[in-house]
């Protein structure tokens, strides 16, 4: 499909207030779209469907899910054409400054506070406190708003997912939460931040080299009831907007009896988002942050998708159905650097890792710095 038919599919859908998401991947030119055919909200009871899951950060509420088999999934291969002139005037700034709420920053700070407290008191390694802030929109579109996404962030996830029972959401993420295909395992761990100034040759403080290790080393601890064999990669510095993060891809091979619930199960959510230990880590949060997180730090992505391959020998013809069905591959995107938007309203999602070496004041300004993500979207 062309990229105006899609668009016109997008804004058809949102009009007739039925749920959809439309995403790119990483570095890919294509943009997909799955465009439910009614307004029921569906929920996954084992991850053993097919279709696009939005899980929030408490993994105790349901994941959402656009079933394929209830759908209409659309592929627009000339997107890249369609935007790439689009707001070639707008840049992020790489600039720190002081919300304008001075009280924003003032609970932030007690907050982080608390979490030292919590961290002197041993009875936590990390914890990540978020915060949100509302802004007001004079005007929203959503193709526009996606449009921007999509040109300014290259190497995230982007994606605009609405459900008229849930509500509308928007991200360009830069981190994978796992792959799966067949019995092949990887994982991201991403943490860690600094202000992108040109070049990923940067200096990472003690603070920010030991919250990536933990979380790595949760995630290889957590894989070994899992997996046949498993291996960290090394560990390097990624740009993700204006900003740059320590990267671990962590690679492995399922055992035979392991199911995708039991992974997700056992991992989300992690470190990275949360804390260690986990389960503390995330009550702390559910009885501190003074709002409710929904969808930001949980996950989304695709569920359980049927990959088509080309046999060793004869032509490559789909209708004369020479490729086969190999494998089912699951896709799943931490749900940070996102927006959800109510009425004329933006809600900007926004957090950082707490370990004891922390100071208040960087950690707020970590949290303004990655503000600017989606506010120079909007």
């Amino acid at each position: 499909m062309n990229s105006e038919d899609f668009i016109a599919r997008v804004v058809e859908q949102y009009k007739n207030k039925l749920p959809f998401v439309v995403y790119r991947k990483p570095n890919d030119s294509e943009v997909k779209g799955i465009f439910q055919n009614t307004d029921q909200l569906y929920f996954t009871e084992n991850f053993t469907e097919k279709g696009f899951v939005f899980s929030p950060f408490d993994n105790t509420k349901p994941t959402v899910l656009l079933p394929y088999n209830k759908s209409e999934t659309i592929k627009c291969q000339d997107w890249n054409y369609a935007y790439n002139e689009a707001d070639k005037n707008t840049s992020v700034k790489n600039t720190l400054y002081d919300d304008e709420n001075g009280d924003s920053k003032d609970i932030h700070i007690d907050l982080v506070n608390k979490c030292l407290d919590a961290l002197d008191s041993n009875s936590f390694q990390k914890l990540v406190i978020t915060r949100r802030e509302c802004i007001e929109l004079k005007e929203f579109d959503i193709i526009t708003t996606f449009k921007r996404l999509i040109s300014k962030y290259q190497s995230a996830f982007v994606y605009g997912w609405y459900h008229p029972k849930v509500g509308l959401w928007l991200g360009a993420t830069p981190e994978t939460l796992l792959k799966i295909e067949g019995k092949r395992f990887s994982m991201m761990a991403l943490a860690g931040t600094q202000v992108y100034n040109g070049s990923l040759d940067v200096t990472w403080e003690e603070k920010e080299k030991e919250e990536q290790q933990l979380v790595t080393d949760f995630i290889i601890d957590s894989l070994d009831a899992l997996t046949e064999t498993k291996q960290a990669l090394a560990t390097t510095t990624v740009k993700a907007g204006n900003l740059v993060h320590l990267k671990t891809m962590v690679t492995a091979l399922l055992k035979e009896h392991v199911s995708l619930k039991e992974v997700i199960d056992i991992l989300h959510p992690t470190p990275a988002v949360c804390g260690l230990p986990k389960g503390k880590s995330k009550q702390f949060i559910l009885n501190n942050e003074d709002y409710n997180r929904e969808f930001y730090t949980g996950f989304l992505g695709e569920l359980n998708l049927e990959s088509m391959v080309a046999p060793r020998s004869g032509k490559r013809n789909i209708e004369n159905r020479a490729y086969t069905i190999n494998r089912c591959s699951t896709q799943l995107y931490v749900n940070l650097r996102c927006m959800q938007i109510k009425k004329s309203q933006a809600y900007i999602y926004v957090g950082g890792g707490i370990t004891n070496k922390s100071n208040p004041v960087h950690e707020w300004q970590e949290t303004v710095s990655k503000s600017l993500v989606m506010k120079s979207i909007l």
